[in-house]
Formats: C-alpha cells, sequence, structure tokens
C-alpha cells in the first residue's frame, strides 16, 4: 500500500567526519581486543586451541551476520522490492565487510590442525572413516574451497555496493536494471556457496558426523542475526540525528516481519534436522545431538529452545511491538545475543563436551572482531549517503505503507 511520499528534503543523509573517528575508536578497540586475547592465549593453561576455538565462534558469528547481508541485498534486487530501498544502503555496507572477513580468516587457516581433527595428519591417518574422507577433507582443497567461497562473496558484495553507490552520483536506472539481472545467478552461487561453507566451517569440527540440511540451519540462523542487526543499525542513525523521516514505523514493522518469519523458519529447520535424526536413531547421526543433550550442554539446548525460538515467537507474533522502535529493539537485541549462543552451542561442544567453557576470551574475541567489524562498516558510510538517493524505487520506499 502507497501513500504521498514522505519529504525527506531535511534529513541528515550521511555520518560525515564523525565516522572516522568512530571507525578509529573501534578499530583500536578491535586490534586491542584480538591482542589480549592472543596475549592470554599463550599465557594461561588453556592455551592456544581454547583462543582459536574462541575465535572461530567468534568469527562465524560476524561471518554469518555478513551473509545475512548479502542475502537481504541480492533478494530485495531478484524481487523488486520497492519498500526496502531506505534502509538498503545499510544492508549493502554490512556485505560490504567480506573482504575483511577473508582476512579475518587468516587465523582460523593457519590454526587448521588445532580447530578440526581432521586436519591433523596423525588422527586423519590412523582413523578409517577420515582415511576415505581424505579426499575431501584434506587442509590443501579445504583452503582452496574457503578461498572459492570468498571470492565469490567478495565479488557480489563489492558489485551491488559499487553500483547502488555509483547510482547516487549518476542516477542510471540502467545500473538498477543490471542488479536485477545479476541477482538470479548470485542467488544460485550464494546458496551453494553459503552451504558448503556451513559444511567445511562448523559440520566438519565433528567428521564423523553429517546432515544435509546443516547448510540451511547455518543460513536461517545468521539471516535472523542480521534482520536484528538491521533494526539495531535503523534504531542507532535515527537516534543520532540522521534519515529521522525516511525511515517510518511502517519500515520498522516490516523488519521485525521479517526476524519473525525468519525465527519460525530457523525453528522449522532446527527441528526438522533433529526430528530426522531422532527418528531414525543412526549411532553415528545422533552422537552429535547427544554431546547437546548431555552435561552442561542440555541447559544451553534448553536455553536456545526457549530464547531463540518460543521468546520471539510470543513477543512478535503481535503488530503492536513492531511498530515500536524501542520494542523492536529490544527484541533485535536479544535474536542477537541468541544467535551468538547458537554459534557458541555449534562449535564449542567439539573442545569442550561435558562443560560449557565459557572465558574471558569468549569476550576479547567478540570485542576484537566485533570492533574491526564496526569500524570498516562505519568508515565506508563515512563518504556516501545512507540512503540509495537516486534509486528509481525510492519514492516508492518513502511512500510505503502496511495494510
Amino acid at each position: 500500500m502507497l501513500r504521498r511520499p514522505v519529504d525527506i528534503s531535511m534529513d541528515n543523509r550521511r555520518l560525515g567526519n564523525p565516522a572516522s573517528k568512530w571507525a578509529w575508536t573501534a578499530g583500536v578497540v578491535g586490534v586491542a581486543g584480538l591482542g589480549a586475547g592472543v596475549l592470554i592465549g599463550v599465557l594461561t593453561d588453556e592455551g592456544i586451541n581454547r583462543f582459536l576455538s574462541a575465535y572461530l565462534v567468534n568469527y562465524m558469528y560476524f561471518l554469518s551476520l555478513g551473509l545475512g547481508a548479502l542475502f537481504f541485498v541480492i533478494l530485495q534486487h531478484l524481487t523488486r522490492s520497492g519498500w526496502s530501498v531506505v534502509i538498503r544502503r545499510l544492508a549493502e555496507t554490512v556485505a560490504r565487510n567480506m573482504l575483511l572477513l577473508a582476512l579475518l580468516c587468516l587465523p582460523v587457516l593457519l590454526g587448521l590442525g588445532r580447530l578440526y581433527s581432521w586436519a591433523d595428519p596423525e588422527t586423519a591417518s590412523t582413523n578409517h572413516l577420515l582415511h576415505w574422507k581424505r579426499p575431501y577433507l584434506n587442509s590443501t582443497f579445504f583452503i582452496l574451497r574457503v578461498i572459492a567461497y570468498f571470492a565469490v562473496w567478495v565479488w557480489l558484495a563489492r558489485y551491488f555496493f559499487n553500483n547502488s553507490v555509483l547510482q547516487d552520483r549518476t542516477g542510471d536506472v540502467g545500473l538498477t536494471v543490471r542488479m536485477q539481472k545479476v541477482s538470479a545467478p548470485a542467488m544460485v552461487a550464494y546458496a551453494i556457496t553459503i552451504t558448503f561453507a556451513g559444511f567445511d566451517l562448523l559440520m566438519s569440527l565433528d567428521p564423523y558426523w553429517y546432515s544435509t540440511i546443516f547448510g540451511v540451519y547455518f543460513f536461517s540462523g545468521g539471516l535472523v542475526g542480521f534482520l536484528g542487526l538491521l533494526a539495531l543499525m535503523a534504531f542507532a542513525v535515527q537516534r543520532s540525528g540522521r534519515l529521522t523521516h525516511a525511515i517510518t514505523s511502517e519500515h520498522f514493522h516490516d523488519m521485525g516481519k521479517l526476524i519473525f518469519a525468519f525465527v519460525v523458519f530457523w525453528g522449522y529447520i532446527a527441528f526438522s534436522q533433529y526430528m530426522l535424526i531422532w527418528y531414525a536413531d543412526i549411532p553415528e547421526e545422533t552422537s552429535w545431538y547427544l554431546v547437546r543433550q548431555s552435561g552442561d550442554w542440555a541447559w544451553v539446548s534448553l536455553a536456545l529452545l526457549a530464547g531463540h525460538f518460543f521468546v520471539p515467537f510470543l513477543v512478535l507474533i503481535s503488530r503492536y511491538p513492531k511498530r515500536r522502535k524501542n520494542l523492536l529493539v529490544l527484541a533485535a537485541v536479544w535474536v542477537l545475543v541468541m544467535h551468538w549462543l547458537d554459534v557458541y552451542w555449534l562449535v564449542m561442544p567439539a573442545a569442550s563436551s561435558q562443560r560449557v567453557p565459557l572465558h574471558l576470551l569468549d569476550f576479547t574475541c567478540f570485542v576484537g572482531i566485533g570492533g574491526l567489524y564496526f569500524a570498516a562498516t562505519v568508515y565506508r558510510l563515512r563518504d556516501c549517503s545512507l540512503i540509495p538517493e537516486r534509486d528509481p524505487r525510492l519514492s516508492e520506499s518513502l511512500a510505503f505503507e502496511n495494510v
């Protein structure tokens, strides 16, 4: 439904000079956080293995947010969406962090032998099952696959961001047409790469277990997290005095609907994976869940069931909180926290099967990677508009109204 477009002529649509200060501050905090993590890992009893596990948790958390942003951008062009134009630049900027994430993947690749049992030559040579998986699960092929994934993601993120910013200067409608044409093959490439990235970076932590739906599980969790981040970013931008007219309660309402929809989708995928494995009752499949239903991890599993599904489902099922920014932001922060717990639940049992090994390293790695992530996002927004100013569907987005 459309109404008269909102007048944004008086809106502040740029971060401007403060962005440089924010970016440098966040960057320093990020470097300090990672430095402290390495120092703690080297000097404490837990050692570098615990640092790498904490690093992988937080790295996959922020990678999933970037991949969620990339999916959102591709989807808007694929569906020729009009309502989302005023918030699309925020998603484009988060997705553009793929190059940074490619660089931050280096500690994971350098620590393969410590993180993944199949990458340890002695273990791989003495285990019959790993011997047969060796053509796929070997360090060289693994690194080549990761490079291929990032080559696709970096190119797609750069393509959509650069063309969108270029359109701000030229007003060329043909750029929108070209992005629409690229979006269909881009979505196929995205689906393939995120599925195998989930298999490689997370599922192979337990090389004896497999689930064909695991890639979709990783995708759905990351998308829920990103949609929460998007609502939080839109709120923060308005709190800073920018886009106060461009982003309306109608846009927040739709962001709330998307969070709700993909919380349900995540719950559906999580249940489908669990139900099929539980019903088949095959030992090599149930072993993965057995660890997560034993010891301290059983409580984390219950917390995810309640916090990642039931709480946001019950909160966001009503129209009321979706149209109240303060309430929606609380829900957004909640799903971001739950998504981090979900990634922790995926990674850490491989390092500690009975005990939940919360450690200061989890915090330092989060601050470190998060600081660099925030710095790159803000710095990239410094010299461009916060909205696609000359997108042909901007007026539709400014006139958008929920039924």
